[in-house]
């Protein structure tokens, strides 16, 4: 699944052909070219992935990536480093930091891609690309279907993601808030009751394979996604 990624890279040759590369893999791509443009665009957004470049003009990597790693809002986005420097030491200053994973330049764009699906598994597992089952239920991001006993399910596109969230966080409890801002994004300003329409529609849609008892209700608190009956 495409996944919005803030692309922070100073040189303009290495910043065109990442994004380039990025885009032709599905996902939307933004650009800073400073920590301090960074900021702004995390703060206007949150991304789903930061392609961080060590050195920036107006700041370095690690602190930016310590920075983003203080704040509640941004403490858990994934951060992956980019770097020309190899050395063991300095891996280990970027892991520290706060960056999940460490590239380092000339990297193939079949790497980084891999790369960003394998942080997305750990980090945001709704966004990485794989299928996933349960109690029959299938849910397959790469063509965007959902199946229940074998039986095509067919449902909207928010409803869509929304059940693809749900299977990739079982049996949590989640705020109408946090859904909200997990499936929607949380720069999209919405009514916390529009979480209970798109509810019912998904208990609607997983009805003729009978999984919308999977879909539980937890009485002033919020919803939860069960991994079994």
């Amino acid at each position: 699944m495409s996944a919005s990624i803030l692309v922070v890279e100073d040189e303009p040759s290495i910043q065109e052909l990442i994004s380039v590369g990025l885009a032709r893999n599905g996902h939307e791509v933004r650009r800073a070219a400073t920590a301090e443009e960074a900021y702004g665009a995390v703060a206007e957004a949150l991304p789903d992935v930061i392609l961080l470049d060590w050195m920036l003009p107006d700041a370095s990597g690690p602190s930016f990536a310590r920075k983003l790693r203080a704040e509640a809002r941004t403490m858990e986005v994934p951060i992956i480093m980019l770097t020309a420097r190899a050395g063991d030491e300095d891996k280990v200053a970027g892991l520290e930091a706060g960056a999940d994973d460490y590239v380092t330049k000339p990297f193939s764009p079949r790497e980084l891609e891999a790369r960003i699906q394998a942080v997305l598994r750990r980090r945001a597992p709704n966004l990485a690309k794989d299928a996933v089952a349960i109690e029959g239920l299938e849910l397959n991001p790469a063509t965007r279907s959902v199946t229940g006993k074998g039986k095509v399910l067919k449902m909207g596109p928010t409803e869509f993601e929304l059940l693809h969230f749900f299977m990739t966080h079982t049996d949590r409890v989640y705020t109408r808030t946090q859904i909200l801002d997990h499936v929607w994004g949380d720069h999209v300003f919405i009514e916390d009751r529009t979480v209970d329409v798109h509810i019912r529609r998904l208990r609607d849609a997983l009805t003729p394979s009978r999984h919308d008892d999977l879909v539980e209700t937890v009485r002033g608190a919020g919803y939860r996604f069960l991994s079994k009956r």
